[in-house]
């Protein structure tokens, strides 16, 4: 861990919030108090890991990949949104992608799980959003994939849905995700930089007893490892004792799980973590299910504990254009995949990324009020600064 020795003083400003979808016209205004923050982990000087960062940081620095968001903020109750995750900018059903899905903790609800261990690949984008969502999300998915002429005879679709449960401030059994939400999301998808924070699917996550949010990172293996990118976004919704560059940040500020049995109000450790890994690496799903299972040590680094009511799933994806599978695709066809013995770089790429891409989530969130009143504080991020600065040892 570095820390660099220039501290950004927070911001507290009024923000008016609006049921927000980047191209969309109406809008409804509410005002509620939040903490600005918005600046990545890395813009502190808190570097995690010994590997580089892509150009931007973000699941997008592997080539092709696209993120977009629909965050719906509207009155005192409805704090939830959409985030979609496109692994390449075509047909996704006609030129599917090769694919794997690591369950670290099944109390969730993902969509499409079985297909994907099954036939090893993906053929839709990916979409995160709350728990009583999915089915929604799934069958806008199914609009969307029969939107493109080439699909005009397809029968059958697999939508990939993951979500978190943003019930605390969000009304969630309202269930106001609708499919132009999901559609806006995919239609807003670009590469380059990423929103993070409270945004999109993430707007009313909760993570280790602060605000959590949408979190992404990157890191690039030199060449002579191959050269390749591995890109992680999260969807942070649960707890745990957080820890940053190993120091006992959530004990500090006195924010923990089992907080009132070792120390006698309770931090929850429940929730979810959604993880979506992309790499340019020519994987095949094997390898990609051993990529998924390394990126949970990143979630465990930052002191989550994948407890019993948490849903933590991994989804990774190789972009690679030479495995791509057509869906009219009846004969063999040769594709080069690295073995098992190139895969060691990646793992710990998949590693840190991921836990920097759920500090960003924190980092970048802003506190929010939302349904019958309750409030969740974004992340005290000058005081966190002090205690990594001190280089706190963990209690005895």
């Amino acid at each position: 861990m570095k820390i660099l020795k220039n501290p950004l003083n927070k911001r507290i400003i009024k923000f008016t919030a609006a049921f927000i979808c980047i191209g969309f016209i109406h809008v409804f205004f509410y005002s509620f108090p939040v903490c600005a923050q918005g600046k990545r982990v890395r813009d502190y000087g808190i570097k995690t890991g010994i590997l580089q960062p892509g150009p931007n940081n973000a699941i997008t620095d592997v080539k092709g990949v696209k993120v977009g968001h629909c965050t719906l903020i509207k009155g005192e109750s409805i704090r939830t949104g959409v985030t979609a995750i496109l692994p390449h900018p075509g047909n996704i059903f006609q030129q599917k992608v090769p694919a794997a899905i690591f369950v670290a903790n099944g109390f969730g609800k993902l969509a499409g799980y079985t297909q994907v261990e099954e036939l090893g690949n993906i053929e839709t984008p990916i979409i995160l959003t709350n728990t009583l969502s999915v089915p929604t999300a799934a069958d806008a998915l199914i609009d969307y994939t029969f939107s493109f002429e080439e699909n005009k005879d397809v029968r059958s679709v697999n939508p990939v849905v993951g979500e978190t449960n943003d019930g605390w401030l969000n009304d969630i059994r309202g269930r106001h995700i609708k499919n132009e939400h999901v559609l806006e999301a995919i239609k807003n998808a670009s590469g380059g930089v990423v929103e993070e924070g409270t945004v999109g699917a993430g707007t009313g996550t909760i993570c280790f007893g602060f605000k959590g949010g949408i979190g992404t990172a990157s890191r690039v293996l030199p060449e002579s490892l191959g050269g390749y990118t591995v890109g992680v976004l999260v969807q942070t919704n649960f707890g745990g004792v957080l820890q940053i560059a190993g120091v006992p940040v959530g004990v500090e500020l006195n924010k923990y799980y089992l907080k009132d049995k070792l120390n006698p109000s309770s931090e929850d450790s429940d929730g979810s973590c959604m993880i979506v890994v992309m790499t340019d690496a020519p994987l095949d799903a094997r390898n990609l299910k051993r990529l998924a299972k390394r990126a949970i040590l990143g979630l465990a680094k930052t002191g989550g504990i994948v407890s019993n009511g948490s849903g933590d799933y991994v989804i990774a994806v190789s972009t690679a254009e030479n495995l791509r599978i057509p869906y009219t695709f009846t004969s063999f066809k040769e594709s080069k995949v690295l073995s098992n013995d190139a895969m060691s770089p990646l793992f710990l790429a998949v590693n840190e990324a991921t836990e920097e891409a759920i500090l960003n989530s924190m980092f970048t969130a802003v506190s929010v009020s939302g349904k019958d009143g309750h409030r969740i504080d974004a992340l005290p991020v000058q005081k966190v600064i002090e205690i990594l600065k001190e280089g706190l040892a963990p209690p005895t």
